[in-house]
């Protein structure tokens, strides 16, 4: 089954008419989109776009073998017209089930907003799935292998809006209907996001990719995507959007345990708020866990470690040890940790770190060896970890001794830890920069 992509773009097209924006202004070449169609073995068409057989003809294709063409959204960009000898569009009720008669079968898929997703399978057993702009799967994800149309099985091809709804493609992961082998392909693309290598890296990150108007997908053939790294460190300064970084980099993904580090503050208003904040952003099929006990998190799902979610100190008012996606085994789970510089203020009020007596007597020993072990961990982890701190160093030399000591100390940990991960990223004014991988 070849599926032909008329257009990729959100139903305004990329750039948007009349749009100013930096995004618009360099979506030029292949990144120029135009709203999102599909050509299934030039028999089933599924949406409209501008001129869709100018658009036909430039990718080697001709629309004079459509036998069916079908909505799967209310348009809401500029006005489609029907050209000439193509049959009029409509839509499959949810759950029932058209068959075409050169073989394919489409089933209609329920979705969270007004439309429709499809599911289409080809004579010989392919299966992909679209969903409209800005939808995702209606239901829960249940995680028994039954997807999103009714089958088993992952599907072969799955195309929808991974940038507007990350939550969708964790939702059809969790369900089974998305496995490694899928090919995810992002369409309905806007100006949200700058066109060209900031897309494609924060796609690859999701496991998903994007391809120019005009690709023909063969359905089944493999395309490999970069895995997400096992460990990535996100550095960056204050208010730079390394948690919003790190947090995106986990969004498409089932089953994420968020850890806080930073707990509660008792009359402090101002980092309530920012906790608030951190909280809304989080996807609802996260857990929470507040702890600085890290190690006993990363070294669950290790042979012969029985540590997990609930081995660690969870106490808190944001802890859900047993929230949504709990149903998956203790220590599978993705690690978000935000953030290293909060565990290391902890661990150096434990072992009296500001005091210098203290310090000289035995504290600068013991948080070596609570460093040292956290980055053991962080090395012997079979947990896919994302973890996120701050960089201090760049700055105004601190007043105090006590300053002084947690900047270098945090740049140390910063570096060891850093060092067993496959990818580090600086964040800078909300662009993520690779330092590695």
């Amino acid at each position: 089954m070849d599926v032909t992509l008329l257009g990729t773009g959100a139903p305004q097209g990329l750039p948007r008419p009349g749009c100013p924006c930096a995004a618009c202004a360099t979506a030029v070449g292949d990144e120029a989109r135009a709203a999102t169609a599909l050509l299934v073995d030039g028999a089933l068409m599924i949406d409209l776009t501008p001129g869709p057989a100018f658009a036909a003809a430039r990718a080697g294709q001709s629309l004079t073998g459509v036998r069916q063409v079908l909505l799967s959204h209310p348009h809401d960009g500029p006005v489609m017209e029907v050209p000439a000898g193509l049959p009029q569009p409509g839509r499959v009720a949810d759950g029932r089930e058209l068959a075409l008669l050169d073989g394919h079968r489409v089933r209609a898929v329920a979705v969270d907003i007004p439309g429709t997703g499809y599911e289409i399978s080809g004579a010989a057993g392919e299966r992909l799935l679209y969903l409209p702009p800005g939808a995702a799967p209606a239901g829960p994800a249940n995680g028994n292998g039954r997807t999103a149309g009714g089958g088993t099985g992952p599907y072969d091809l799955v195309l929808l809006d991974v940038q507007a709804r990350p939550d969708a493609l964790a939702k059809l992961r969790a369900s089974g209907a998305v496995d490694a082998a899928t090919d995810v392909v992002a369409v309905h693309l806007d100006h949200d996001v700058p066109p060209g290598p900031e897309l494609h890296r924060r796609l690859a990150a999701a496991g998903a990719r994007a391809v120019p108007d005009g690709s023909t997908l063969v359905v089944g053939e493999f395309h490999a995507v970069p895995d997400l790294p096992r460990r990535t460190l996100v550095l960056g300064g204050a208010r730079s959007g390394k948690s919003v970084e790190a947090e995106r980099r986990l969004a498409a993904f089932p089953d994420v345990v968020y850890v806080a580090t930073g707990g509660t503050r008792d009359g402090d208003q101002d980092w309530a708020q920012r906790v608030s904040l951190h909280r809304e952003r989080r996807p609802g099929s996260w857990r929470t866990v507040e702890t600085c006990d890290l190690v006993p998190l990363l070294e669950a799902g290790r042979p012969g470690t029985d540590a997990g979610e609930r081995g660690a100190d969870a106490g808190g008012p944001d802890t859900e040890a047993e929230g949504p996606g709990a149903g998956r085994p203790d220590g599978t789970s993705p690690l978000l940790i935000d953030c290293l510089a909060l565990w290391l203020t902890h661990v150096m009020d434990e072992v009296g770190a500001w005091d210098d007596a203290t310090w000289e007597a035995g504290g600068r020993r013991a948080l070596r060896e609570r460093t040292d072990a956290l980055v053991a961990a962080v090395r012997q982890t079979r947990r896919t970890v994302v973890a996120v701190s701050n960089e201090v160093g760049s700055g105004v030399v601190p007043a105090t001794a006590a300053g002084r000591r947690f900047r270098d100390e945090l740049g140390r940990l910063n570096a060891a830890f850093g060092a067993e991960c496959e990818q580090l990223l600086l964040v800078v004014a909300g662009q993520a920069l690779a330092l590695r991988g």
